[in-house]
């Protein structure tokens, strides 16, 4: 085993706001380092848990930004490079990731930096490549143009909750008894825990011996996609699946089927599905010989991810990585507004939370069978439908994925702002606000707006539509949130409480059977 030897104090870590980078930084911060988070929207960071550690600095910009990369490495020993285009496919973003590559590594060279640590994919090597795993190939050769040494790390599956690969076998496997494949599910393959693959990321800043080489990663088990949606269905309680292997089904096919059935977007779902014909095993236990460390097994790996899921600590999900769409511009052409006012007996904290705890598992507070036909409908059309859920059941974050909304503002007992990112004709918005209504603070409006500026005549005729829906759906929302916030109140007043229902009191609204049971 390698001797340990600390090589740097301040790293950057690109893709903070995604899924790998969330959960890397705290374990940099617990190893000792002080880290710099490059991202192009830091607000999306202000509601991890250690995003006000002393030893964290967020640096705002954009990976196509030259000036910009270049200023984030600067008085960085060493850089994290956890960037990939996964809501795209073809030639256009293969070209897009090289390019920001080439960027990052002529930067690092230009700041003096150390190394540069890449996260890639596993998978033979030649022309038999998936388009996927061969644009990581390509970010490879594009991050060592430099003189910069780079280590890489290149990993199969990542077993995790809220990973997209996780969520996508666990869809399939508890809505699916009986499954119609393509022929991947008898290529072999090593999943490798999420735990593991940040054990690797860190450890191998700390030995000499990974600088300027390339590590396959993987778990204790190698099994086919059949075997592992076996294993998953009875980490779920479930019987066995039968699965029927054809040969017809193309990745595209694949990845539209994954869209219905499954949280993830067919765009996310095309690349990972033409990864999966490829075997992707470790062709040798380097990383484990000189990065020690306990690698659990496929079943390990999945009971783990469902013990978070079940305790409500998702720390970062697939959702949360990519851009975050600008504002609409409201200014120009017609935007039609609904706009409601209720009265709340609640302080605005009780009533703040009411309003996050919308969305997911319990729903909208009113017309549940409204809300899952619009998500069945979107889903059908190519968007996220309601399926994205949310990664926490009490709180959110901005820029954070709640069903088929994107937070994109968010102020503390005051309001909450969401977009749609549904397929719609046109740009929506909905927010609420909360402001007090006497002076002791015992009382509040709420004020809800819903916002839509349509595009042409299929977005007015849209709009039209759908009226006569909100006197029921936006209603019923209103004052769902306003009879769960009073009943937080009284609970409160009553019981000294920490606002933590117990199950047996619940409100009518989310009672046990209810569409927002907990």
């Amino acid at each position: 085993m390698a001797t340990t030897t600390r090589t740097c104090d301040r790293v950057l870590v690109t893709g903070a706001t995604g899924y790998i980078g969330g959960r890397l930084v705290p374990r940099l911060l617990d190893a000792g380092y002080a880290v710099r988070c490059f991202a192009r929207e830091p607000r999306k960071l202000a509601a991890r848990e250690w995003y006000g550690d002393p030893h964290v600095e967020t640096v705002q910009g954009d990976a196509a930004d030259r000036e910009s990369v270049f200023e984030a490495l600067k008085g960085c020993q060493a850089a994290y490079y956890l960037i990939h285009s996964m809501e795209t496919a073809g030639p256009a973003y293969r070209e897009r990731d090289r390019h920001l590559a080439e960027i990052f590594a002529s930067s690092a060279e230009q700041a003096e930096v150390q190394r540069i640590i890449y996260l890639g994919g596993l998978g033979e090597t030649g022309e038999a490549l998936s388009e996927h795993l061969a644009s990581r190939r390509e970010v490879e050769r594009a991050l060592a143009s430099s003189s910069v040494p780079v280590t890489v790390l290149r990993a199969a599956m990542i077993v995790g909750s809220g990973s997209a690969s996780f969520e996508i076998l666990r869809y399939l496997v508890e809505r699916l008894p009986l499954m119609v494949t393509p022929r991947w599910v008898s290529t072999p393959s090593q999943p490798i825990a999420i735990r593991n693959v940040l054990h690797y990321l860190v450890a191998c800043l700390e030995q000499q011996e990974t600088i300027a080489r390339t590590f396959d990663i993987g778990g204790r088990d190698i099994k086919t996609y059949r075997e592992i949606m076996q294993d998953m269905a009875q980490a779920l309680g479930l019987r066995k699946r039968f699965i029927v292997p054809v040969p017809v089904l193309t990745p595209r096919l694949s990845s539209l089927w994954i869209h219905l059935v499954t949280p993830v977007s067919h765009r996310v779902a095309r690349p990972l599905a033409e990864g999966l014909k490829n075997r992707v095993i470790c062709r040798n236990d380097d990383a484990a010989e000189l990065m020690p460390q306990k690698l659990l097994s496929i079943r390990e790996s999945i009971e783990a991810a469902m013990g978070k899921m079940q305790s409500g600590h998702v720390v970062t999900a697939w959702s949360d990585a990519g851009p975050l769409p600008g504002d609409p511009d409201w200014a120009g052409g017609k935007v039609f507004i609904d706009r409601r006012v209720v009265g709340v007996h609640a302080t605005t904290d009780v009533v703040f939370r009411a309003i996050c705890r919308m969305g997911g598992n319990r729903g909208y507070y009113a017309a549940d069978w409204l809300w899952r036909l619009r998500g069945w409908m979107d889903r059908l059309i190519g968007g996220p439908g309601l399926r994205r859920g949310r990664r926490d059941p009490e709180s959110v974050s901005f820029g954070e994925a709640l069903d088929f909304w994107r937070v994109t503002g968010i102020e503390s007992n005051r309001s909450l702002e969401l977009r749609a990112e549904m397929k719609l004709p046109g740009e929506a918005m909905l927010s609420f606000e909360i402001q007090p209504a006497d002076g002791d603070g015992t009382r509040c409006s709420l004020i809800q707006t819903a916002r839509f500026k349509p595009k042409g005549l299929l977005g007015l005729a849209y709009w039209y539509a759908v009226v006569p829906l909100h006197g029921i759906v936006f209603e019923g929302m209103l004052k769902g949130i306003r009879r769960t916030a009073e009943s937080f109140a009284e609970k409160k007043m009553t019981k000294n409480s920490d606002l933590e229902l117990e199950p047996s009191s619940c409100p009518a609204s989310l009672s046990k059977g209810s569409p927002w049971a907990y």
